[in-house]
């Protein structure tokens, strides 16, 4: 039997695929499976990935034979995935040794459906440590609750799919699947439909995944079209909480997170393509007059002067006929 399935996308990360590889071994164990999903790289990852599904203990790699981006690759692993639990790690990023250990035994003492762990970020030489924005650790908690409060930073905030694990019967019941196509901001709607829809889950302080931040290939450094996909995603994640029985309690912070990260987008601007640029101004513009004014409208009355002025100017922009995300 298969305990743990851990899905890994790659799409061109030559220079760091012999790394995420090396870590891998590192954490694996008979009764785990390294699901390697090359995304149609077209560098010298698919040689690489050839050679670790040799030498890997338990690799299983999977092609696709056009480029899907990170959401449709998950997707695909999680397909072929036949582990009791889940995790995901991205392709240029890595792990410490015995880490996935470690977190399997954390799940199975605790008996929750998904568990969401720290992480150390690394810029260049720098190295950071991340915390879950949650207060309590080795406690089993409702999901739900640990969605507010609006106006503070809180676990779906914090949409690393990466940092966790996920307890099959999740799949079971459809929540770990991602939107299909979504190229940025693949999470969102995932870890909101986690926390809306799932029954327990605890957060503990357990380092082992390293994040590689400002990889030039990585689509949070390319600003073309494939960056506004973030309204695709938050356009969902608005949609399935205003469905849910709590909308009214609920959406004041979907709607203040769309927001800002409608406002983070616009407040580094230049690094899009002008015609890219052009097209965010007109989409978010559309964005905010989509979402429940009156809910808007509190969320911009509870936020700071400069991203409140930015945001209320987008949205008196008139928006060009048949725009849409």
């Amino acid at each position: 039997m298969v305990k743990l399935s851990v899905i890994v996308p790659f799409y061109n990360v030559q220079q760091y695929a012999p790394d995420t590889l090396r870590s891998l071994k590192s954490n694996a164990r008979e009764d785990f499976e390294f699901i390697l999903v090359d995304d149609c790289s077209r560098d010298g990852t698919p040689e690489i990935l050839a050679r670790a599904e040799r030498e890997l203990p338990g690799a299983v790699l999977v092609r696709h034979e056009q480029n899907g981006g990170l959401a449709t690759a998950r997707n695909t692993g999680i397909d072929r995935a036949r582990g009791q639990y889940l995790t995901f790690l991205d392709g240029d990023d890595w792990l410490a040794p015995g880490y996935y250990p470690r977190l399997l035994a954390a799940i199975e003492e605790l008996g929750c459906d998904f568990l969401r762990t720290d992480h150390v970020q690394c810029t260049a030489r720098a190295r950071s440590v991340h915390r879950v924005p949650v207060g309590r650790r080795n406690t089993v908690l409702s999901p739900r609750e640990a969605i507010l409060p609006a106006d503070r930073s809180t676990s779906v905030d914090y949409a690393y799919a990466w940092a966790g694990i996920y307890h099959r019967r999740l799949l079971d019941k459809g929540l770990l699947r991602f939107t299909d196509g979504l190229r940025t901001a693949e999470d969102r709607p995932w870890i909101w439909k986690l926390h809306r829809e799932a029954e327990s889950f605890a957060a503990v302080s357990l380092l082992g995944v390293f994040y590689r931040r400002g990889v030039a290939s990585s689509l949070t450094q390319i600003g073309d079209v494939r960056q506004l996909d973030f309204i695709r995603a938050f356009d969902q994640v608005i949609a399935e909480t205003a469905a849910d029985r709590e909308a009214d309690v609920l959406l004041p912070k979907a709607v203040r997170t769309y927001c800002a990260i409608i406002s983070h987008h616009l407040g580094s601007i230049e690094r899009f393509e002008p015609a890219v640029a052009k097209q965010l101004k007109s989409l978010s513009a559309a964005a905010l007059r989509r979402m429940p004014q009156d809910v808007l409208d509190e969320a911009l009355d509870s936020m700071d002067l400069q991203r409140s002025t930015r945001l209320r100017r987008l949205r008196r922009r008139p928006a060009p006929a048949g725009a849409a995300a």
